[in-house]
């Protein structure tokens, strides 16, 4: 039966509101690529101009009798709407369109459900898809139950979705702690990596963007590299020693997207807050695609919700492969940037470089004079920071160095 279902493909027609044909074309170029990457191939794209969605229907009645023609003419198995729907829009839509309704959520939270492959990851997905199904059950009667395969039936299954909504938040409850053993798990790793004074490098970005291919080049790390929507969900943190010795920890975290379903950011948050807690921030742009700018206020608008927004910054502008190397880039908000093509390795030493500058800054310099008996804490400095000069002279061991600030006390 799930090889059936796997082998199913979804026909569907996407629809969009917006106040500018423009932005809703923009929109709807990623939700193909959404409907895509969960397996669907699109059939049709419909779009209305008004200030904000119907609040019955998402689209008003002439687009709904146009959608239904284009149903009929495109033998499209379902619709997917570019925003969250309501229970009486999804209940409205399908009465009048006889067909399978889907929104921007339900998408993305199918595509996280076939990407997770962590503990942490599935309690996640199920927490956000249970959230999204409960907040639905209102008004929809058994229209949550319904069987068959195709987008919004991966993850729970379909024994979730015949749930009551006593069952759903008894199921919630108990993801709920599964989710509070993980974080305090992560928190103490977290406690642990400031303990031993590692700083911490957050890779961050817009989905498909190139970060997985960053932290391969640089680490090895063997994690999925596709040319898709969300390729990899489930974070990966490796060590990586700089030029100058110095050891970091690279954090890769799940990519940003328009509209990020809050039921995600909810459920993700103690894996997102890793750039919260980081000394440095790779913020990874697609120097390729034209939406590049709208995608990084995207990346600053979710760090902002996170509260991530007192780490430095450097913008990677990868893909450069891909561009006209004579194309201005430029990010205000970053304290540096770098051009660079993870996949050719062009420029990763440029922006190592940078990071050890930044990393540097952040530090304490100190010049010094050990006497030999103390000289356990130049290995101390040598271990968690910078060792500049070393200089053994009659009455002690002369350093230069930047140090951590935590350590100063001990050394």
């Amino acid at each position: 039966m799930e090889e059936i279902r796997q082998e199913q493909k979804e026909r569907v027609i996407l629809i969009a509101v917006a106040e500018r044909q423009e932005e809703a074309e923009e929109s709807l170029d990623e939700l193909e690529e959404l409907a895509k990457t969960a397996g669907a191939e699109t059939a049709a794209r419909v779009i209305q101009i008004r200030e904000t969605p119907h609040p019955a229907t998402y689209i008003g009645k002439g687009k709904i009798d146009e959608v239904n023609a284009l149903l009929y003419g495109t033998d499209a198995t379902g619709v997917i709407c570019d925003d969250e729907l309501s229970p009486a829009q999804i209940g409205n839509l399908e009465r009048m369109l006889d067909t399978k309704v889907m929104d921007r959520t339900l998408l993305i939270l199918d595509i996280f459900a076939g990407r997770a492959y962590t503990k942490e990851g599935n309690i996640q997905v199920e927490l956000a898809q249970l959230k999204y199904r409960a907040s639905k059950l209102t008004g929809q009667g058994t229209a949550l139950s319904r069987l068959g395969g195709g987008i919004g039936t991966r993850g729970p299954g379909e024994k979730k979705l015949e749930m009551d909504r006593r069952l759903i938040r008894r199921r919630i409850s108990h993801l709920k702690a599964e989710l509070r053993d993980v974080i305090r798990h992560r928190e103490v790793q977290r406690k642990q990596r400031q303990r031993n004074h590692v700083p911490v490098i957050c890779i961050v970005g817009y989905t498909n963007a190139g970060k997985s291919t960053l932290l391969n080049y640089l680490t090895n790390a063997g994690v999925l590299e596709e040319n898709q929507l969300f390729a990899t969900l489930d974070p990966t943190t490796k060590s990586l020693e700089l030029g100058s010795g110095q050891t970091v920890l690279l954090t890769d975290t799940v990519g940003f997207i328009r509209k990020l379903p809050h039921h995600l950011v909810d459920a993700f948050r103690s894996t997102l807050e890793e750039a919260k807690y980081s000394d440095l921030i790779f913020h990874v742009v697609d120097a390729s695609n034209p939406q590049k700018e709208k995608h990084m206020e995207v990346v600053y608008e979710t760090l902002k919700q996170l509260g991530a927004v007192g780490s430095d910054v450097i913008t990677v502008f990868n893909k450069m492969d891909l561009v006209e190397h004579d194309m201005v880039l430029k990010d205000p908000k970053a304290q540096m940037t770098v051009k660079i093509s993870a996949r050719t390795g062009e420029g990763v030493d440029e922006l190592l470089l940078a990071a050890e500058e930044l990393l540097q800054k952040q530090k304490l310099y100190i010049e010094k004079l050990y006497s030999y008996s103390e000289a356990g804490k130049i290995q101390m400095i040598r271990s968690y920071g910078q060792l500049k000069k070393e200089e053994y002279r009659e009455d002690g061991i002369y350093v230069e160095a930047y140090i951590p600030k935590e350590i100063l006390g001990s050394v």
